[in-house]
């Protein structure tokens, strides 16, 4: 073989070393899968911890600041006693994350999971340790200074940095380690909520992109013991206790239908709103370190008049899912929550996004509800089902998540009957977030404006679901062996069309036998040691060759030419792999996916038009 050209043959055999690259692709895949999911259940142990740790945390700074006593049980700050002082207490924890995203680092910033996005899409699954350790503390410091956060978002990204850093620990792919990345954040989601379905398809539908057994079995085992961690530390119920609900199935489905408009054009007004009170900050003429406290002091002032706004707002939450709340205070909860949330993220602080709108959308399905029973009584709908409803799908259009916050929802009430009503008014709003905000998120805008655009639809992968044999040439490129390289030159600077065309051919033997293949680069290698040509092809060419079979997926077959970068493989036979049967170049690979196209774009008429022109010509006729 001629190894200074390596790069432009096929080889049956290969006498020299694997690569590093080789070598990882030889291990066995199970053996990886079992290896990921004990480090998985690693990380579903200790992201639990972290998760209480953090939770913990929260109330620490909480009953600080506001109760001024030492404790870490989880208070509402809307029981504090401070008066007017309320409003410099937020602009302190402001304060205190400006100085820890300046010198410490800007990944604090935000919510948290459009940076673990980021980390895969662009640092191959690698968060610094920095990240792991200041995330937490400063939405620790923003919360429990009275921001109007959940702890989720943080949890989320504090859990992928330590899925991160254990996959940088060991030896692991960037695949291996952006599963290990989402394993660490479904266990954030889970030892927060107490869902861990919810916990693994968040982590698919954001993170991972991807639904294969590599993936979803270490997210499992990573969220189910995230998920024990929790019972064991905070108990076995859900973080929102619900009541019995009257979802009114089937009488309020007209309804639910108006929900689900509201809910996605509400989705979108709010994404467009955060990213345009982001703007507005980056205009400001002065240092990004005062911009939290900025922020904070516009929160002060609010949550000084409704003081429901601070804080994670969990039993807030539960008033409004129980129908606890008049018309006239959801309303307040849901334009100060709003608008308190939008100034103080918009800011660059740290905090989750998840909790605070549940709280503003539950009100706002809650006054749907009202507005709806003032106008129709005879309805008898439901003020608590429309806020959980709400709650689930305007969360669910604006991340583009709607699986995943489908599940969430029913993860809460863990009641049956609610799952028709919240499918309905969850993926309606989606269908709306999609048409107004096709190709980003809530999630994605952030890194749209970078340049990153997330493809988030899950497709089928025409290579994986086509076979060689479907697609390879059945015109093969041969020539004999006993061909002189001077022959072949010229038949190709003569445009002879049996050879012209093709990059390569496969040389055969007297018997038809496959024994080599010879590139253009060979020839004119060939040419320059001998300018009269008078080699031959088998000489000139290699005869170590990778084929591939007609069985085989193409999928398998372009791994093929990646991993030894090639442009063409022979389909040979499985019992003999001297027998050519075909030929796959890149033409073919594209083929399959040429064929996917059409089947996607291309009309074909249906009976029902063809049954009216068959009658319309039957008329003419007659």
């Amino acid at each position: 073989m001629n190894s200074d050209h390596r790069g432009e043959h096929n080889g049956f055999e290969r006498t020299e070393a694997p690569t590093v690259a080789e070598q990882t692709f030889a291990q066995p895949a199970q053996f990886r899968m079992v290896l990921v999911s004990f480090l998985a259940a690693a990380i579903g142990l200790v992201g639990g911890g972290v998760a209480y740790a953090l939770y913990k945390l929260i109330g620490f700074f909480t009953n600080l600041f506001f109760f001024h006593r030492w404790s870490s049980s989880f208070t509402s700050i809307r029981f504090h006693h401070l008066g007017v002082w309320v409003v410099v207490i937020p602009v302190l924890g402001g304060l205190i994350v400006g100085i820890m995203a300046k010198y410490g680092t800007p990944k604090i910033r935000g919510h948290g999971i459009p940076e673990a996005m980021e980390a895969v899409l662009v640092n191959r699954s690698r968060i610094a340790p920095r990240v792991a350790i200041l995330k937490p503390i400063s939405a620790a410091v923003a919360i429990g200074t009275g921001g109007p956060f959940g702890a989720e978002g943080p949890i989320i990204q504090t859990g992928g940095a330590l899925g991160s850093l254990v996959g940088q620990a060991f030896h692991t792919t960037a695949a291996e380690r952006k599963v290990l990345l989402a394993c660490g954040a479904a266990a954030g989601m889970s030892a927060t909520f107490n869902t861990p379905i919810a916990g693994v398809i968040l982590a698919i539908e954001l993170l991972l992109f991807e639904f294969k057994s590599r993936s979803f079995i270490p997210l499992v085992v990573a969220s189910t013991l995230a998920t024990a961690v929790h019972m064991q530390l905070l108990g076995p119920g859900p973080m929102f206790r619900v009541t019995a609900v009257d979802f009114g199935i089937p009488r309020a489905l007209p309804f639910y239908l108006l929900l689900g408009l509201i809910c996605g054009v509400v989705a979108v007004g709010f994404s467009k709103l955060l990213y345009w009170v982001e703007d507005q900050f980056e205009k400001l003429p002065f240092d990004p370190m005062w911009w939290p406290a900025l922020g904070a002091l516009a929160l002060g002032l609010i949550g000084f008049a409704v003081p429901r706004v601070f804080g994670v707002g969990y039993d807030t939450i539960s008033d409004i899912l129980n129908g606890q709340l008049a018309a006239k205070m959801l309303l307040i909860i849901l334009l100060a929550k709003a608008a308190a949330l939008v100034i103080s993220l918009g800011s660059g602080t740290s905090g989750g996004l998840l909790a605070p709108t549940f709280m503003w959308s539950a009100a706002m399905g809650g006054l749907v509800a009202m507005a709806a029973n003032s106008v129709f009584p005879a309805a008898h709908l439901s003020p608590a089902a429309f806020a959980f409803f709400a709650m689930g799908a305007v969360f669910g259009a604006a991340s583009r998540a709607t699986f995943s916050f489908i599940i969430f929802a029913f993860e809460i009430t863990r009641d049956y009957n609610s799952v028709l009503p919240l499918m309905l008014v969850a993926v309606i709003a989606d269908g709306i977030a999609m048409l107004f905000m096709p190709r980003s998120s809530i999630m994605t805008e952030k890194l749209a404006r970078r340049g990153l655009h997330v493809h988030q639809d899950y497709e089928i992968d025409a290579l994986a679901q086509t076979t060689v044999q479907e697609t390879m040439e059945m015109n093969l490129p041969v020539i004999a062996a006993d061909t002189t390289v001077g022959v072949l030159a010229e038949r190709i600077a003569r445009h002879d069309p049996e050879v012209a065309r093709h990059e390569a051919m496969l040389i055969v033997n007297e018997a038809g036998k496959l024994v080599g293949i010879i590139t253009r680069g060979d020839i004119l290698r060939a040419l320059d040691k001998d300018s009269k040509g008078g080699m031959k092809v088998q000489e000139a060419g290699t005869t170590q060759l990778v084929v591939t079979y007609p069985d085989e997926l193409v999928s398998e077959a372009a791994s093929k030419l990646l991993r030894f970068n090639i442009g063409r493989l022979p389909v040979v036979e499985r019992q003999d792999e001297r027998k050519v049967v075909g030929y796959l170049g890149r033409s073919s690979i594209l083929a399959a996916r040429l064929r996917r196209l059409h089947e996607e774009h291309v009309f074909e008429p249906g009976w029902f038009r063809v049954f009216i022109r068959n009658s319309v010509d039957t008329r003419s006729l007659g």
